[in-house]
């Protein structure tokens, strides 16, 4: 498996180096790895700046046949000068190709295949592929989709950056750039050009960063001693020292140091001065969250500090006799001791807790545009300063008797600091998802340390971010596992439901993988770590939720398009309804019946302005979508399905029909030998002992290509093989020889694997062909009637037929099952009850292919189709108007993966299919198909309910606090109602996108029995 995958991520692109080495031998030693004049590894810094001017190239190449055919392709290009290293993939029709584009061309490369005698054509050419890189930030002040909009724009505006994500909601943004046109600190500038502060969180994807805390260094010589002795280190590839925050950065790689080395070389420079330690995370989500809730929190108590007595003194004193003698009194001519004293309470309120509303609006409109903030300090303001205008006109007046709306500024901004409170009170648990899954890694581990004699001589608790790979350490019962890696002593059983969403305790013995994470149930295990830090499945699970959740789904689009002109239409809204009532007033349109007491219509006016500015609210909007697709992403993490964002999301809950592969999707994808019809008179044991040897040099040419190829190593005929029909046939094989612990197949000859048909071999002196139908028929075999019923008699039962010839004749067919699923035949019928098409798109034959659809429900059926071939069937449906979704688990489904608008890969299956997927089923349950559509509909029908009530709150709120009731009703909405009005809109958004959280499955698959299938 480790073979395999090492291909298919070299097939990628992601792997440079021996790794590419993809073809099977024999290599050219007599050719020149580097062109002249460039230097060899070894040279120093001088091959740093080759490999800068390095592309890369991906050929498909028509023709090929055989390992010599490869090998010819491989021979071809690496004469060409220029080239670094050539890997060829005859299993795929492939070359990739690693080249210096100032010696050779990609045209030079594909006509020196073609000069070879094959079809040659580029796929993909690109340069440089690992310059780009992406950098997370938090950015502190946004409001309103009109912000990150903003932002947003900003960051795509600088030369260098090849796309910006700005998520409002999580106040992240992630940035992919290429490092040698633009920086990471220069992206910090940007945001903070346009008025909002921001904070780096992560930066390059490559690289394995350790950040460490050195305390005891006073001088700059002592900085560059610890720097000096950290290059010394074999494995560093760049350092960064903080003088300020004696805080050292190291990018290493992970297999050769790690934080522990670093600790030591540090210790041991300052000769105990200095203390190293891993530097206290910061700036992550849960701490900036805990402290913008917490400052929420205090200046919305201090905002009631002052805006209750202003309240009590213009609500409540004025209607009690006493008190209300009292603050009538006069100070100055007509200024009274109730409004001199709402005029002191209501000042620090406006001006200093509220200071956060005028910052944003300066840095709003400084950069053009207008948010949330600008609203309200335009809406406070006017209270505020017309009252200050009232109130220093009564003191300079004998008649004029003032009427302040002092406590409609104060309480404004008090409803409102209360509303952003909640909200991001709210928001917090929107990413409950990741909090959870980074709590899974335990704090501490307990580190073994061996003697030459492999005996433990020292066990000690460290901390689990230092953790190495290649460490071994100990799981006691009820422990988690520290770190991904191998069993290499004990045995237990161990709870992966956290990760993989097994509800079963999985039991683990020497040699098996165990994830970070996970919890030890019983027995003690030694765990020798293979993934540490960044590279764990734990921590990319996270990155992979955080993506999600920073990917916008294209719904979200229309709530940035209304962000622009949202704040300009509701000023100028606010401004004419101002202006119509105080005409209305001046030419006496309406009765002075209707003016409220104390109340002149100028004042009226300005109090229905005031309450039309304020009661909109864009934070509503711009939080409708990103809130659901957060907290959907979320919950489907802990459900085992990973959904990669919101387009995925989005494009799921449209799904009316989807593709199913067959082999380890519809199937168990474990095949096993359930019969075997001799044609000829021989031992059956015998047969097995032929047709086993013939297998194991598929296992052998598999390994080649699969294994020595990209390790280097010796290959060795071994049965772990990714042919499943070839291994299911030598597992079979075995049980005839079970006596012998090692028991050594004859040795086959002139072997040859016939992509799509079969193996050819010589064992012994008898010639052995072993494959389908049309094998046989090219090989000029002929095939009786009554071979041809049982090959027919086979496919009817959903069995695969494998045709055995000896010497030139048929001598066997080989009934060969993949178990079904045995959820699937209720998965393709609760899918048919929601309206959703089944197909069914396989390489197997037709006869098989039609039992197996027969059996789950599946009627439409399309048979012996290659990669290419799923995926063009894919655009038909397309064309047709179908959104469509592809489920499947293999690196030949990827192609479908990608085309389909959908794609979903089987936790199980290969790395190269879960990368092109949009959604990943970690469970390999089928019945999570259903799990992923349900949720995206539930998602989605929460979007759009948001977005009603978000469009409706405005549309129907906005003309009533214009008063459009007022002269039917008598009915107003006071300023400070209207504000509160605003801030519990916004709230209501994110608490409707939080009933998500207890999303259930659908009812019909909690009575599905989840059976494990046991293969005898």
């Amino acid at each position: 498996m480790a073979g395999s995958r090492a291909l298919f991520m070299a097939c990628l692109g992601k792997e440079a180096g021996a790794s590419r080495d993809l073809s099977a031998r024999p290599h050219y030693p007599s050719m020149p790895r580097y062109p002249r004049g460039v230097p060899a590894v070894g040279d120093g810094g001088a091959m740093e700046g080759a490999q800068m001017a390095r592309s890369t190239a991906l050929f498909s190449v028509a023709g090929m046949t055989c390992s010599a055919c490869a090998g010819s392709v491989e021979k071809a290009v690496k004469r060409l000068p220029g080239i670094q290293e050539a890997s060829v993939d005859v299993l795929n029709n492939r070359a990739q190709v690693l080249f210096y584009p100032s010696f050779v061309n990609v045209d030079t490369i594909r006509e020196a295949i073609e000069d070879a005698g094959f079809e040659a054509a580029v796929i993909e050419a690109e340069s440089n592929k690992k310059t780009i890189q992406v950098c997370r930030m938090r950015i502190k002040g946004m409001t309103c989709a009109s912000c990150s909009t903003t932002v947003e724009s900003a960051l795509q505006g600088v030369h260098g950056v090849q796309k910006a994500l700005v998520a409002l909601a999580t106040e992240e943004a992630e940035v992919r750039y290429d490092p040698k046109l633009v920086g990471a600190n220069q992206l910090l500038e940007k945001v903070e050009d346009t008025g909002f502060e921001a904070i780096l969180l992560s930066t390059g994807e490559e690289r394995n960063k350790i950040q460490l805390k050195v305390e005891g260094i006073r001088t700059d010589r002592s900085l560059r001693m610890v720097e000096s002795s950290l290059k010394a280190l074999p494995g560093i590839e760049e350092i960064h020292i903080d003088p300020i925050l004696h805080k050292v950065s190291v990018s290493c790689k992970s297999d050769q140091t790690g934080p522990r080395n670093f600790i030591e070389v540090i210790e041991s420079t300052g000769s105990g001065h200095y203390k190293a330690s891993i530097f206290p995370e910061e700036g992550e989500r849960l701490p900036c969250r805990q402290e913008e809730i917490k400052q929420y929190y205090k200046s919305f108590l201090w905002s009631l500090v002052f805006t209750i007595p202003v309240f009590l003194t213009s609500m409540v004193f004025m209607y009690i006799p006493g008190i209300k003698h009292g603050l009538d009194t006069k100070v100055v001519n007509m200024l009274s001791i109730g409004e001199l004293l709402r005029w002191i309470l209501s000042t620090p309120v406006q001006f200093i807790i509220g200071r956060k509303f005028y910052s944003g609006a300066y840095k709003a409109l400084r950069r053009g545009s207008a948010n949330m903030d600008v609203l309200i300090a335009l809406g406070t303001n006017a209270a505020y300063f017309y009252s200050v205008y009232s109130v220093i006109r009564a003191a300079t007046s004998h008649d004029f008797k003032a009427t302040d709306f002092f406590e409609t500024s104060s309480m404004l901004i008090s409803f409102i600091l209360l509303g952003k409170y909640l909200e991001v009170l709210a928001k917090g648990k929107t990413s409950e998802a990741i909090a959870k899954l980074m709590d899974l890694a335990p704090d501490t581990a307990i580190l073994l340390t061996y003697d030459q004699e492999g005996n433990v001589i020292d066990e000690r608790e460290i901390d689990s971010r230092l953790i190495q790979r290649n460490d071994v350490i100990k799981i006691v019962p009820g422990g988690k596992v520290a770190s991904d890696g191998f069993v290499i002593w004990g045995q237990s059983h161990v709870n992966e439901s956290m990760i993989t969403g097994e509800a079963r305790p999985v039991a683990k013995r020497k040699g098996d993988t165990v994830i970070g994470g996970t919890v030890n149930e019983n027995g003690v295990l030694h765990v020798q770590t293979t993934h540490v830090g960044s590279e764990s499945a734990l921590s990319q699970i996270v990155r992979l939720v955080e993506s999600a959740q920073m990917a916008k789904a294209p719904v979200q689009k229309f709530a940035d398009r209304m962000s622009k002109y949202f704040v300009p239409l509701v000023i100028t809204l606010s401004f004419c309804t101002w202006l119509s009532w105080f005409l209305a007033g001046k030419f006496n349109s309406y009765p002075k019946s209707w003016l409220p007491s104390s109340m002149d219509s100028f004042q009226l006016a300005l109090q229905f302005g005031i309450s039309v500015m304020v009661i909109a609210c864009p934070c509503a909007l711009g939080l409708a979508t990103p809130t659901a697709v957060m907290v959907g992403t979320g919950v489907g993490a802990s459900q085992g399905v990973l959904i990669k964002g919101g387009q995925a999301l989005e494009s799921a809950h449209k799904v009316n029909c989807i593709v199913f592969d067959k082999t380890g999707t519809l199937t168990v994808g474990k095949p096993v030998v359930v019969r075997t019809r001799l044609l000829k008179n021989m031992v059956l044991r015998d047969f097995y002992e032929l047709v086993a040897a013939a297998e194991v040099g598929t296992f052998y040419f598999g390994s080649l290509i699969l294994v020595a190829a990209s390790t280097g190593s010796e290959t060795h005929r071994d049965v772990n093989s990714e042919h499943p029909l070839a291994k299911a046939i030598v597992e079979y094989a075995k049980k005839f020889r079970e006596e012998e612990e090692n028991h050594v197949w004859p040795e086959a000859r002139d072997f040859m694997s016939i992509t799509g048909h079969g193996v050819k071999a010589t064992v012994g002196n008898k010639e052995i062909l072993a494959g389908n139908r049309s094998l046989m028929l090219d090989s000029s075999i002929p095939i009786s009637v009554e071979t041809d019923e049982i090959l027919k008699e086979t496919e009817e039962s959903a069995q695969t037929g494998i045709l055995v010839s000896i010497n030139g004749e048929v001598a066997a067919v080989i009934a060969i099952a993949d178990p079904l699923k045995p959820s699937a035949q209720d998965v393709i019928s609760i899918l048919s009850s929601m309206k959703i098409r089944s197909i069914m798109v396989t390489g197997d034959n037709w006869g098989t292919a039609n039992a197996i659809a027969k059996e789950v429900g599946i009627k439409t059926v399309i048979a012996e189709a290659k990669p290419e071939q799923k995926a063009e069937k894919i655009k038909e449906l397309q064309m047709r108007g179908d959104v469509v979704a592809m489920v499947g688990d293999g690196i030949n489904d990827s192609p479908a993966l990608v085309a389909a608008d959908v794609g979903m890969a089987i936790g199980a299956g290969t790395d190269i299919a879960i990368e092109a997927a949009d959604i990943v089923l970690m469970k390999s349950h089928l019945e999570d198909v259903i799990t992923a559509i349900d949720l995206s509909r539930k998602t989605f029908s929460r979007i759009r309910l948001n977005y009603i009530w978000a469009l409706g709150y405005n549309i129907i709120g906005i003309p009533i606090a214009a008063g459009v009731l007022f002269p039917s009703t008598r009915f107003r909405l006071p300023p400070w109602i209207a504000g509160a009005a605003m801030a519990a809109s916004s709230v209501s958004v994110v608490c409707c996108s939080l009933l998500l959280r207890y999303y259930r499955r659908p009812k019909e698959l909690e009575t599905l029995q989840v059976r494990e299938i046991m293969v005898q």
